[in-house]
């Protein structure tokens, strides 16, 4: 007996549409206003930048993806100073404000989201439990959008996969606020 192709996967394939349509759709508003995005992934390592470059044509929008997993990696390609890191800690809303605006500084995009977090299983600290995750987009513009999500021990996969959903909806929000940029060409 064969596999059957496309087999009904249940929550599975809701959660792949969702994503799917939440990139896409990001990915329409910036293609129109012809603007371009770059992430800084911590506890999502790169899961953001691949449901957007999941879909044909991301590359006139997705510039690139920064997955800084580590403090050091924070540091050394976003710029994150060890003074954040070290009085509020990497999973803070002022590290994933500075991870984005690094992005900005290291990418010549319009663009940026960060995400830092506990995906768990461990990782818990006081203070700082299992699915805390916070993030922050930023536009070239000065626009700042920065929220945390407290989504509990619901398993490493859903609190990254909720995660991913989050920072798409505030690179959309976030692009809807946004100009087009004019066109390039000769004048």
């Amino acid at each position: 007996m064969q596999p059957q192709p496309f087999a009904c996967r249940g929550a599975d394939a809701m959660a792949d549409t969702k994503l799917h349509d939440a990139a896409n759709a990001l990915l329409e508003i910036c293609k129109t206003k012809k603007l371009t995005l770059a992430t800084a992934e911590s506890c999502t390592g790169g899961l953001v930048a691949a449901a957007i470059s999941e879909i044909a044509g991301s590359s006139q929008v997705l510039d690139r993806g920064f997955v800084t997993y580590s403090n050091t990696a924070k540091q050394q390609m976003l710029g994150v100073t060890p003074a954040t890191i070290d009085v509020y800690g990497a999973v803070s809303h002022e590290c994933a404000e500075e991870m984005a605006k690094g992005a900005l500084a290291h990418a010549c995009v319009d663009l940026a989201v960060s995400i830092t977090g506990i995906a768990g299983p461990t990782g818990a600290v006081p203070g700082k439990p299992i699915g805390l995750v916070f993030f922050c987009a930023a536009s070239r513009s000065g626009r700042v959008i920065a929220h945390d999500r407290k989504y509990g021990d619901i398993g490493r996969a859903n609190v990254r996969q909720e995660s991913v959903l989050q920072a798409l909806a505030m690179l959309q929000e976030l692009a809807e606020k946004e100009g087009s940029r004019p066109p390039t060409g000769k004048s």
